[in-house]
């Protein structure tokens, strides 16, 4: 009966307030989450998944030991799928990490790129941002991935120590400078032979991630692949 009763207060809910696409505003129509199907057809893809040394691999080499990275669509300055990441980041639109990390895993799980992986773990935030936020974006994503693949979410191996301003406005130097020594890795034993994946919404030059990357330096035969939501440019 309760169910039933929810079905009918759902119903009821998204006739009084109907859900929009996150992208263009629309209406969305049954069975479309997040953003509408024409949005997501034109989402501009980077399809790095299915490219072997690619841009976003190529942006860890040399850092830690990468395994293989990629990045969802492209970010770039006034493009609509900006408001992706503006709800996800301050409009308290957890759901859209969800819906958006479902939308990367079932697209990239058919090209094996999960293939080996062991365990999730979303790049964290400092406490206090994720109290005065809420939530952790990077969090939701991974969620998503995991519902998808299976692969298990860590949410409290790796901490964020240091509190840091946003990267926004930095330069490349002075992100690299303000991510130096950030997170550090609890019970480090129990990721020794393991491949992990690390979460991001959003990649522009890698500091964050191989600042999170780095806090696994210490453990043996340990591997790292990375997914982001976005890929920033231009």
């Amino acid at each position: 009966m309760w169910e039933v009763v929810k079905l009918w207060l759902h119903s009821l809910l998204h006739l009084l307030f109907p859900y929009r696409c996150a992208v263009c505003g629309e209406v969305l129509m049954e069975g479309e989450e997040g953003i509408c199907i024409s949005c997501n057809i034109d989402m501009p893809r980077t399809n790095y998944h299915l490219k072997k040394d690619n841009p976003v691999e190529r942006m860890f080499w040399g850092k830690f030991p990468i395994e293989r990275a990629s990045a969802y669509f492209f970010y770039r300055k006034g493009s609509a799928y900006h408001s992706i990441l503006h709800l996800l980041k301050y409009e308290e639109r957890k759901d859209l990490g969800d819906v958006m990390g479902r939308f990367m895993a079932a697209e990239l799980k058919m090209s094996g790129f999960f293939d080996g992986i062991d365990v999730i773990v979303p790049v964290p935030l400092h406490p206090r941002k994720e109290r005065a936020r809420g939530y952790n974006q990077s969090a939701c994503l991974a969620k998503g991935i995991s519902r998808v693949t299976g692969i298990p979410v860590d949410l409290t191996s790796v901490v964020r120590e240091k509190y840091t301003e946003s990267q926004t406005q930095k330069s490349a130097y002075e992100r690299w400078e303000n991510m130096n020594g950030v997170f550090r890795l609890l019970r480090p034993e129990r990721f020794v032979g393991k491949h992990i994946l690390l979460v991001d919404d959003v990649l522009t030059t890698g500091a964050t991630t191989t600042a999170c990357a780095d806090a696994f330096e210490s453990v043996d035969d340990i591997r790292i692949s990375v997914l982001a939501l976005a890929l920033a440019g231009d």
